[in-house]
């Protein structure tokens, strides 16, 4: 991981954020993404520095996400190291925004 992933993930990790599981690395379907809440279909992104060259290919990436039934949201690496209390409060509205799922998810995606 790199340092702002593994700060982040030490906020997030063991159901430490309001007891909602998030887990890193996360496979969905031909795309790895930082973190998933998989039961809040919610997804966190962290984005370096050439992140800043590719716009188009994580707005496509980001928009076949949320044809899956997720919310993206993104931060930079200066975000998180430099305003980690301000990124897990926008991470606090977008749990509170996300519904948890009413069924179970599908076999891919299941976290067992």
């Amino acid at each position: 991981m790199t340092p702002p992933e593994a700060t982040l993930w030490a906020l997030l990790r063991a159901h430490r954020f309001d007891g909602v599981k998030f887990t890193r690395q996360v496979a969905i379907t031909h795309y790895i993404v930082n973190f998933a809440a998989r039961s809040r279909r919610l997804i966190i992104e962290i984005d370096g520095d050439t992140h800043g060259r590719q716009v188009e290919y994580d707005a496509a990436r980001t928009q076949y996400l949320e044809r899956q039934g997720y919310r993206v949201i993104r931060f930079t690496n200066g975000d998180v190291m430099d305003n980690p209390e301000g990124v897990i409060e926008a991470i606090g509205v977008a749990l509170a925004a996300a519904s948890p799922l009413p069924t179970p998810l599908p076999a891919g995606e299941r976290g067992q």
